[in-house]
């Protein structure tokens, strides 16, 4: 193919005037923008010509003569707009704060820790808290870690009946960026109450035992949901599991308006040997549960008297080791087509008729 020569040659560009970029009209000519025009005062004459709106930074008339629909009015003062200056600072600069679509944005930050709940890092501050008695919810300890202090947590958090779990780095590292030394714990917000020393304290007052044992309860609104309703209907302290049980922490305390700060916890290591406990002390176990034939209200079962109502989890109810253990098994009736309640829905209204029964027998 033959080259074209019958293009005209581009005729040499004057000297840039402006530093920066520059700007061509439709023809291809170079042009300077008005506002940097030395024989012109763009603040006079702003108000007076219109200037094309500018596609970039610095502005450009290589747009056709056509009024600017978009131009801001002039102010009211009089005063004429001044114009664009290059060195004008970014808007958020000026005053050091970002609107809400100009923050900045961390893309694949790792997830924050809780907040509403006090941590501990490192062996030896977790040793020293267990041998000062402070509550602990929970314990992460690094995988694969053997030594003496790593050996005495584990033995005291067992005495304790504080869980202890063995997790990846990652997981660590995602709970704090602190040097944790390969251990993190969460304190508990609320004291945790034995229940034998409950339980005794309860007959020997004169008070007729009202009590809620919760099977692995792991979401912590529906935990603090049911506190709350407890509270509010007379239980007088909640019994948990140490395992598989829901954290308390800010959440829980504040869906429970505060019922946690009030309402005594007991958390027990094995809940059938809690069972057997508490039917030993002459307090009758009843399970709410829908795999029982009798429904609540239907069933002649007098609840004036010491009781313990058993709820089960969120997934696949009571556990069957303790079902079987129960006094008595009865479900709330229902009949429309879910046929499946919220926990926390469920164990009003079976501490409802508790209460119901216990105010009419007053």
């Amino acid at each position: 193919m033959e080259k074209r020569t019958d293009r005209p040659e581009r005729p040499d560009r004057p000297q840039r005037p402006v530093t920066g970029r520059r700007f061509y009209d439709e023809q291809n000519r170079p042009v300077t923008p008005k506002q940097f025009r030395p024989d012109r005062d763009a603040a006079d004459g702003f108000a007076e010509e219109a200037r094309a709106r500018p596609r970039g930074r610095g502005g450009s008339d290589n747009q056709p003569d056509q009024p600017d629909r978009s131009s801001a009015p002039a102010r009211r003062d009089g005063a004429a707009r001044p114009p664009y200056r290059q060195d004008r600072p970014e808007r958020g600069e000026r005053s050091g704060h970002f609107d809400r679509d100009e923050r900045p944005r961390y893309e694949n930050r790792a997830p924050q820790p809780d907040r509403s709940i006090d941590m501990l890092f490192g062996l030896r501050p977790i040793l020293e808290a267990l041998n000062a008695g402070r509550t602990l919810e929970k314990i992460f300890l690094l995988r694969g870690t053997k030594n003496s202090l790593v050996g005495d947590i584990s033995t005291l958090a067992r005495t304790a009946g504080i869980q202890v779990q063995q997790v990846p780095v990652e997981k660590l590292d995602g709970l704090t960026r602190k040097n944790h030394q390969g251990a993190v714990a969460f304190v508990s917000p609320i004291d945790y109450a034995p229940l034998d020393n409950l339980l005794s304290g309860l007959f020997e007052e004169g008070k007729v035992p009202f009590l809620l044992l919760l099977d692995r309860i792991t979401d912590v609104r529906n935990f603090g949901a049911i506190a709350r309703t407890a509270e509010c209907l007379g239980v007088q302290a909640l019994v948990v599991p140490s395992h598989g049980a829901a954290q308390i922490n800010g959440d829980a305390l504040k869906t429970s308006a505060g019922a946690l700060n009030i309402l005594p916890v007991c958390r027990e290591a094995n809940l059938q040997e809690t069972i057997r406990f508490l039917q030993q002390s002459g307090v009758t176990v009843v399970a709410c549960s829908e795999k029982a034939t009798e429904a609540v209200g239907a069933a002649e079962v007098d609840f004036s008297g010491p009781v313990a109502v058993l709820m089960g989890s969120e997934e696949d109810g009571i556990a069957p080791e303790l079902l079987r253990l129960a006094d008595v098994r009865l479900k709330v009736p229902m009949t429309g087509q879910i046929q499946s309640l919220n926990v926390s829905v469920a164990a009003g209204i079976m501490l409802f008729e508790v209460a119901r029964q216990r105010v009419a027998s007053e």
